[in-house]
């Protein structure tokens, strides 16, 4: 599973690591030193998952988090803290946050809780990250960074919901027309709606992987 994740971390040689570590599992990871910033970045950018240090400088990092979903912004969130009593949980939880690490902790744990908490997330979201802006499934519209909406079709929503739902995986036109178009009968539909996406929201929406199908975002 891979996906774009905002890290707010103010220690710099652990913030460079979890950055490293991540990338190498394939996400795409942007940092922030401290709260002011990173609550900037989550403001202006769609992500997958945050893990939010505690201990910030700036904004502290529950006020961030309080902050975060007071403005609507429902991006699952880790927090990080050396802090580790039931009530310092309690009040992370309280403040918004999905999960609750504590410091020091294991990378595989860190990576296994990133994955739970996206599975879940995308499961339930209603707005999704698409390359150039964030997927309403609940309007069928695409608000795009540079300003706008674009509306979708319900089959095109559907479509591009499910491909943004798993960014990285590759559907097959046989799975795309199984789980989307099921009521038609030929795979051929599937390039179709395929178009009308990349015709409304530009050719990287929906990249084609040869002899294997369609992913999100890509060239």
């Amino acid at each position: 599973m891979s996906g774009r994740i905002l890290l707010i971390e103010d220690d710099a040689d652990l913030a460079g690591m979890l950055g490293r570590v991540l990338r190498d599992e394939g996400y795409a990871v942007k940092v922030a030193s401290d709260g002011h910033t990173g609550l900037h970045v989550a403001l202006t950018r769609p992500f997958d998952a945050m893990i939010v240090d505690r201990g910030l400088p700036a904004v502290e990092g529950l006020d961030l988090i309080a902050r975060l979903r007071s403005r609507g912004v429902g991006t699952p969130i880790l927090v990080l803290s050396a802090r580790n009593s039931t009530d310092d949980r309690v009040e992370g939880l309280d403040a918004g946050a999905e999960d609750y690490l504590t410091k020091p902790f294991e990378l595989t744990e860190l990576l296994a809780r990133v994955r739970a908490l996206q599975r879940r997330h995308l499961d339930h979201a209603e707005q999704l990250a698409v390359p150039g802006g964030l997927l309403d499934l609940s309007t069928r519209t695409v608000r795009q960074a540079a300003g706008g909406r674009v509306e979708l079709s319900e089959r095109e929503a559907d479509l591009l919901g499910l491909l943004a739902a798993r960014p990285g995986v590759v559907f097959s036109r046989a799975d795309l027309l199984d789980r989307v178009f099921d009521d038609a009968e030929s795979e051929t539909v599937v390039d179709t709606y395929v178009h009308y996406c990349r015709r409304k929201l530009g050719q990287g929406v929906i990249s084609t992987v040869r002899g294997l199908g369609y992913r999100l975002g890509g060239t």
